[in-house]
């Protein structure tokens, strides 16, 4: 069974401003389902293409498959299925043994900045860099498919 243990966090914009970074990805992303149960997501980079299949999430905690697709497929799918897109690039960093994934998001999601790691079990202790802030785990917005359908942009003040 595949299953994703993953916490949110924002990030400091002017402390990430200083970080030393990899070459991010640009990733497209929309969404063919999703509902409080269950998400199908396609994502396509330039090289490879995604199914995902997830289920609800209990805690930080949720059934996770993915599978790789041509990315002229993934193009297809999302031209002609997604019901909403995000845009982002993603920055893959190492930090004290744990991978950190970044994403510093685009289009209506502009401004937003989201760390990422995924954990062995919820309980999994680990340090944070010093350009991780809040966590956000909790907070359904800050969900990549509730951001396709209202986006960051459209927040107000926060």
């Amino acid at each position: 069974m595949g299953v994703e243990i993953e916490r949110k966090f924002l990030v400091d914009h002017e402390k990430w401003q200083q970080v030393v970074k990899p070459v991010g990805t640009h990733y497209r992303q929309g969404y063919l389902l999703d509902d409080d149960h269950r998400t199908i997501r396609i994502r396509v980079t330039d090289k490879q293409g995604y199914i995902t299949f997830k289920g609800a999430t209990t805690g930080i905690t949720r059934k996770e498959y993915e599978y790789k697709i041509p990315v002229e497929d993934g193009n297809e799918l999302l031209n002609g299925f997604a019901i909403s897109e995000v845009e982002k690039i993603r920055y893959r960093i190492e930090f004290t043994g744990k991978l950190w994934e970044v994403d510093v998001f685009a289009g209506d999601n502009a401004g937003l900045i989201m760390a990422e790691i995924e954990l062995q079990h919820e309980t999994e202790e680990f340090e944070h860099p010093g350009w991780v802030t809040i966590e956000v785990s909790d907070d359904e917005r800050y969900y990549n498919s509730n951001l396709a359908v209202n986006p960051y942009k459209k927040w107000g003040k926060r």
